[in-house]
């Protein structure tokens, strides 16, 4: 009996017109558009100077910074009054003012006066803003000093050399930190919110009434209808983890079949609680705006776009009952830094735990008699 459910499931899945190339389009869409969109670098910045020195060093420190690759130079006023009204204008975003004695202060005594400015409405921006400016800053004084013979920097002259490394991404590159969450991202929208409208959908066109009167068991009805999603949801992460390493080069660093292993757990957590939303709405448009309310929390607290050690304590204490907190820390983790088995327990572990009790939870909501 349960083998004819799942065919029946597979049938209604391949005779829809949209849902097969859903599948097999969306995760080439997303993985080519939404790594670009949900851009974490910070580049173009505009900045006004303010230079009170005129000197060759100054307009060496202004011809630097404008070349670099995040900023574009807006204009050169007189005084920090014209240039705060390039801010307010929404004009500029960063004020250089350099000191009336910069060059002189830079090679007499190794330093001198110049102040960084930052609009902070947009407090991410504005930081990174300052930071680029401060480090760009910073490296041309180093080769104006090394250039004259002054020594690089009190630390150098101190004797110590400090080399940083970035690991698991040398190349600072967002991308490759982006597309494993955004892979748990895309699997988490089709294998919930499809099973969250599955039986609701039955319940609208009268075919649930025919599956009641069968012999067929609870467990069995939920497990005939979560097969079929178990299977699109690995077609499309092994599909989506082909497209990345097409497009971004892409590839895991640990083991691809440890990867499956937590897919397939994690897709038994999201698809249960699509049922039991399913189980408890009686029509398409309760399930679907109950799946999306929960689906938009996950992705928000999930770490997906921001830090969860940047979230207010209260925020970090309710992660550890979002799944995908665990599913997106496991597939970054297996993608970026190799880890093994034994490192991924933690996780792995709580969504073990996770899917017993969704899972159990489905099977103990639906009632035949519905």
């Amino acid at each position: 009996m349960i083998r004819y459910l799942i065919q029946k499931e597979f049938l209604q899945m391949r005779r829809n017109a949209i849902l097969p190339k859903i599948f097999v389009i969306l995760p080439v869409v997303m993985l080519l558009i939404v790594p670009y969109a949900a851009n974490q670098e910070v580049k173009n910045l505009t900045f006004c100077v303010v230079d009170n020195d005129h000197s060759t060093l100054s307009r060496r420190l202004v011809e630097q910074v404008a070349a670099s690759e995040y900023f574009n130079l807006t204009a050169v006023t007189a005084d920090y009054a014209s240039a705060m009204a390039y801010v307010e204008a929404g004009s500029a975003d960063v004020i250089l003012e350099i000191g009336p004695r910069f060059e002189r202060d830079l090679v007499a005594a190794g330093h001198a006066d110049v102040g960084v400015s930052a609009n902070a409405v947009n407090g991410v921006k504005g930081a990174l803003g300052q930071a680029y400016m401060l480090q760009i800053i910073a490296d041309c004084s180093a080769r104006i000093r090394a250039g004259r013979g002054l020594g690089v920097s009190d630390v150098s002259v101190a004797g110590v050399d400090v080399r940083p490394r970035y690991l698991y991404n040398e190349a600072l590159d967002y991308k490759v930190f982006m597309v494993p969450g955004i892979m748990a991202m895309l699997l988490t929208l089709l294998i919930g919110f499809l099973p969250a409208l599955n039986i609701v959908g039955e319940k609208e066109r009268g075919t649930i009434e025919q599956i009641n009167v069968t012999p067929v068991g609870r467990f069995g009805f939920i497990f005939s209808k979560l097969v079929p999603y178990w299977c699109v949801g690995l077609f499309v992460l092994l599909w989506s983890v082909l497209w990345a390493y097409l497009i971004y080069g892409l590839a895991p660093a640990g083991s691809l079949w440890l990867l499956v292993v937590a897919s397939l757990i994690y897709f038994l957590v999201v698809s249960s609680l699509g049922l039991i939303v399913s189980n408890y709405s009686s029509t398409i448009q309760q399930a679907a705006l109950l799946m999306f309310f929960f689906l938009v929390i996950f992705i928000l607290m999930s770490g997906l776009l921001t830090p969860i050690s940047s979230m207010p304590e209260w925020a970090r204490a309710l992660t550890y009952v979002n799944p995908l907190r665990y599913y997106i820390e496991s597939m970054r983790a297996l993608y970026l830094k190799g880890s093994t088995l034994a490192d991924l327990l933690a996780p792995l572990l709580a969504m073990v735990a996770y899917a017993a009790v969704a899972w159990a939870w489905a099977v103990a909501s639906y009632r035949k008699s519905s």
